[in-house]
């Protein structure tokens, strides 16, 4: 109870945001984002770096991409405190979907699907956007530092159709029927693995790549179906929707968990390729070095015999 002032404030700056028109808070946000880069030295060298690597670039465009980066997180970062505005009718004017025929027919198959998705664009307005349009939505979040934020990001996912499952408790019980029911289950799947991730190459480095999507696709079968959000230019998003992903049965369960989780990341490091200065290059994805994964030079077997087979 000692920090409920903290939600307060926050939901108070959320009502006063909601007074403003759309077009008002993108100006805003597009202003107080370099402000934050501004202070944020080590989280922009870090995605300069990375940005080097990842898009083949000098510094001097790392350093211009992460401005243009911290632009859109500004206009993120307001466009969250907006979400009690985020009626059907708001959404239908403002958040486009494309290529919707994927998930309807990956739906039919009547198994569930698996949203695989990133911190690319404005992931929030994404799932509400799925979930305005009359899917079943259902995600796992991450309980951030701030547990008074956590409690406002995740009424603010509830306010908007999704229904939510926080890491540290009985979430992947809940997440299991979730796909039992045959609804969405969005996985973040753009972040460090740590120790018991998979060994694959992600952005021109080394990673611990997160086996989440592809142990549930195993598991129930159900189609992994890539959805990002990029934003337009002249304010609003688009939710792109593509083509899904599936566990092939090969009769070896650890070379086909492999393939699949390969072909997550390659997907999404595609669309980061195209939207290069939506996605957090800053946040910590290769943590985890090669040695610290657990078995290893078994799983680097694992990855040689998947290359193999293709």
């Amino acid at each position: 109870m000692g920090n409920h002032w903290q939600y307060n404030v926050l939901k108070g700056l959320s009502w006063l945001v909601c007074q403003l028109p759309y077009k008002v808070i993108l100006l805003i946000g597009a202003f107080l984002g370099p402000v934050y880069g501004l202070i944020a030295k080590k989280q922009k060298l870090r995605g300069i770096e990375n940005v080097k690597i990842g898009m083949n670039m000098n510094t001097e465009e790392s350093s211009q991409l992460l401005d243009e980066l911290f632009k859109n997180l500004g206009r993120s970062a307001m466009e969250i405190l907006y979400m009690p505005n985020l009626t059907k009718d708001f959404i239908g004017k403002h958040i486009e979907l494309r290529g919707a025929e994927y998930l309807d027919a990956a739906l039919q198959e009547d198994k569930g699907v698996i949203i695989l998705t990133a911190h690319v664009g404005n992931w929030e307005w994404m799932g509400a956007a799925l979930a305005a349009n009359g899917y079943p939505a259902t995600t796992i979040v991450k309980k951030q530092p701030n547990a008074q934020f956590t409690r406002l990001m995740n009424e603010f996912r509830e306010m908007v159709g999704l229904e939510v499952f926080a890491r540290g408790g009985s979430e992947m019980i809940k997440a299991a029927k979730a796909l039992k029911k045959k609804k969405l289950l969005g996985f973040l799947a753009d972040q460090d693995g740590y120790i018991h991730g998979l060994p694959v190459p992600f952005l021109g480095q080394e990673s611990s790549a997160v086996v989440g999507p592809a142990t549930f696709a195993q598991k129930f079968g159900s189609p992994v179906v890539p959805v990002f959000a990029s934003r337009k230019p002249e304010g609003g998003h688009i939710v792109h929707i593509l083509p899904p992903l599936y566990y092939v049965d090969s009769g070896n369960q650890d070379v086909d968990m492999y393939r699949l989780t390969e072909q997550c990341c390659q997907v999404t490091e595609n669309f980061i390729k195209e939207h290069p200065t939506e996605w957090l290059w800053f946040q910590h994805r290769w943590n985890t070095k090669s040695d610290e994964i657990i078995d290893y030079d078994k799983k680097m077997a694992i990855r040689e015999l998947a290359h193999e087979k293709q």
